[in-house]
């Protein structure tokens, strides 16, 4: 609700460079709270913000009591805090908020261990803003590598059916050849690499296929935290998984291919002109 509450003003500051107020402050109300609560943590953001004092309104302390229920990996239990890198986008699909496609629009924080995305946290703010007034707005999906995903009906595409989700506003003459290399049934364009994972998770796309150098870290870190905890498989189009240490760029420059199931179908239909392309 208080994300929701955010998202309320909008400044566009060039065609193609849509940044919002909401942004700025669901960014700052994520890292001031969990930077409150484990200051030792690295936390990187897509919004670069000065550095000043946050709204006490902001801070968010509260936990999820589900969560703390949750028994974790024997794996997890000697980690420390200041081994974890937490990547944020606040608002993913920026463009498509702007233009009131709201089912679009997630907030992803996923969190990585020696370089490895081994959670995250995927909210849509505005989850059955079409179904009524009495609907429930609003969902969080979480999920933890070794323990699984939760807060959704985990649903795959029809055996045999092969669907593509890809950019709704980002697309170019390379990621049309790559998605006609692999036959598709059908195409499915949408905003928010948080919202393709969901596709790829409630049976909408067997696969996300995005050739081009446009998704960055915090695009990609908790949507394959939750994508990977389920079984699925995430890496760029070379088969190259990702880095998220702290000092690692944060372009994902050879783009991103991702499935629920069948990651070596499309894998292998990845043309070698796309691969010459997009340089890891």
């Amino acid at each position: 609700a208080a994300l929701t509450l955010l998202a309320i003003s909008v400044l566009q500051t060039g065609a193609n460079d849509l940044q919002t107020a909401a942004d700025r402050l669901v960014q700052q109300s994520i890292c001031a709270s969990l930077a409150r609560t484990f200051p030792r943590l690295t936390i990187i953001g897509e919004e670069d913000l000065p550095s000043e004092d946050v709204s006490e309104e902001l801070i968010e302390t509260g936990a999820s009591e589900e969560i703390l229920k949750t028994t974790f990996p024997s794996q997890y239990n000697n980690i420390k805090e200041e081994e974890l890198v937490v990547w944020v986008d606040p608002l993913d699909g920026t463009k498509e908020y702007t233009e009131g496609l709201l089912d679009h629009v997630t907030v992803l924080i996923g969190i990585a261990y020696e370089g490895k995305a081994i959670a995250g946290v995927i909210n849509q703010p505005y989850y059955n803003y079409q179904a009524g007034g009495n609907a429930v707005l609003g969902r969080t999906i979480w999920g933890v590598l070794g323990i699984g995903a939760f807060g959704f009906k985990l649903k795959e595409v029809p055996e045999g059916q092969h669907i593509i989700t890809t950019t709704r506003s980002h697309s170019s003459k390379l990621v049309n050849d790559c998605i006609a290399a692999m036959n598709p049934d059908k195409v499915v364009r949408v905003g928010g690499a948080g919202n393709k994972i969901i596709q790829l998770i409630e049976g909408q796309a067997s696969a996300y296929v995005f050739a081009s150098p446009g998704c960055k870290k915090w695009d990609t870190c908790a949507p394959e935290a939750i994508l990977h905890a389920v079984g699925g498989k995430l890496t760029d189009m070379h088969g190259n998984t990702f880095d998220y240490h702290k000092d690692v760029k944060h372009m994902n420059s050879a783009g991103v291919l991702a499935a629920l199931r069948n990651y070596n179908y499309y894998a292998s239909r990845v043309p070698e002109s796309v691969k010459q392309a997009l340089v890891p």
